[in-house]
């Protein structure tokens, strides 16, 4: 037998059973099989499969690690391959070899989803090393996805979250009035695809017009050494109609629709991936009254089964219908009507941020339809304009 200078198979590869398998989860077993094809014979000492997870977390040459999987097998070549008289295994030229291993995944509760950032990941993968006798040994390896489940039916994501800010307002530091966010949320709980519903107030009673606006927001956290750094991104928005002074506008359901996002990452003590829905508003020639509210983004979706914890949210939610609303605006009519026209820049609309909005600004459209009248009102509040003796805006 004529051994290859080289001693390396011309086949050496790593494959899982369930090739068409995107992801797995605590509990679940994870099988597949060595490949080995030689073109010359070769001389083998040993072959060893081993699976890792860890989350890792780098930065400016700092690092830190913590480890939720390990496993090691020795394969047994024995089974299948003769030895020589040094006691090295034999593989054979022309003949392909599958050499099977398989483990169970941890029980939940010890892992935590996989995920890649900026300044961190969390990682698994299973390698293969092919061990020969005087040589550096030959390795490779697979990467397999972790997603641990995550319903958003638990009581504590299916209680309504609610919060209210107010800020004061200056000019040149003489006081200007003030504005006001009052907003809640129906459940923290959401999965892709979901809508959140907004109820919210904004009261304005400064001398600028101010723009209310919704958001989702991603929040990174990286951690070493107790020294923590996180990043924010804005993901998806929408933004209602100008306020101008002295005036108030309701939110009523107001929906802002989950984008496809990687699940809230939990259980990791170095890496956290929160979510918050950002209302807020943008104030000309000021910083933007920002109100946050916590949101969990799962991978179970809501079930819409009855409990005491929705009965709960909907006792709150219908106190937003008991306040009186203001006059319903024309962009909230028929809005198929809108169509497309020149655009003239009415308010200059810079949240400080690179990804804010696509249109940079507010505009106001010169459509070339109508649109029908307003809805006529069989009651007048005081405090309520009529829209048709409202003062317009140029």
């Amino acid at each position: 037998m004529v051994l290859s200078s080289a001693n390396k198979p011309q086949v050496f590869r790593l494959l899982f059973s369930d090739q068409n398998r995107t992801f797995y989860s605590s509990g679940d077993k994870l099988s597949g099989s060595v490949q080995l094809e030689a073109g010359p014979p070769c001389r083998l000492t040993g072959l060893r499969v081993t699976a890792a997870g860890c989350a890792r977390v780098e930065n400016r040459g700092r690092r830190q690690e913590v480890e939720y999987l390990k496993y090691e097998e020795e394969v047994r070549l024995e089974e299948v391959l003769s030895t020589d008289s040094d006691g090295c295994f034999l593989l054979p030229a022309g003949k392909s070899f599958s050499f099977q291993f398989g483990f169970e995944l941890p029980a939940s509760g010890r892992l935590v989803s996989s995920f890649k950032g900026k300044f961190g990941s969390v990682r698994y993968y299973v390698r293969a090393e092919l061990q020969r006798p005087s040589q550096h040994a030959l390795q490779c390896e697979r990467e397999f996805e972790v997603e641990e489940p995550l319903d958003v039916n638990q009581p504590d994501l299916l209680a309504p979250a609610a919060a209210s800010r107010q800020k004061k307002v200056t000019c040149m530091f003489i006081p200007d009035g003030q504005v006001s966010i009052t907003a809640q949320i129906d459940r923290k709980g959401f999965c892709e695809g979901e809508d959140i519903n907004i109820n919210a107030k904004f009261e304005n009673t400064c001398s600028r017009m101010v723009v209310p606006k919704a958001a989702i927001i991603a929040k990174h956290s990286y951690s070493i050494n107790s020294q923590t750094k996180v990043l924010r991104q804005k993901l998806t928005a929408v933004r209602g109609n100008p306020i101008i002074s002295g005036m108030c506008d309701m939110w009523q359901g107001r929906t802002i629709r989950v984008p496809k996002l990687r699940p809230t990452l939990l259980g990791c003590d170095i890496i956290k991936v929160d979510y918050v829905l950002m209302i807020y508003l943008h104030i000309p020639g000021s910083e933007k009254l920002i109100l946050e509210l916590p949101l969990v983004i799962g991978t179970i979706p809501f079930s819409g089964v009855g409990s005491r914890t929705s009965s709960m949210s909907s006792q709150a939610s219908s106190s937003w219908a008991s306040i009186p609303s203001a006059p319903p605006s024309y962009s909230n009519i028929h809005r198929d009507l809108r169509v497309e026209g020149p655009r003239v820049p009415l308010l200059h609309d810079y949240d400080g941020a690179d990804d804010d909005d696509d249109e940079g600004g507010l505009f106001m459209r010169a459509p070339q339809g109508c649109y029908p009248p307003p809805p006529a009102y069989s009651e007048t509040d005081q405090d309520v304009v009529d829209p048709r003796q409202a003062v317009p805006v140029y």
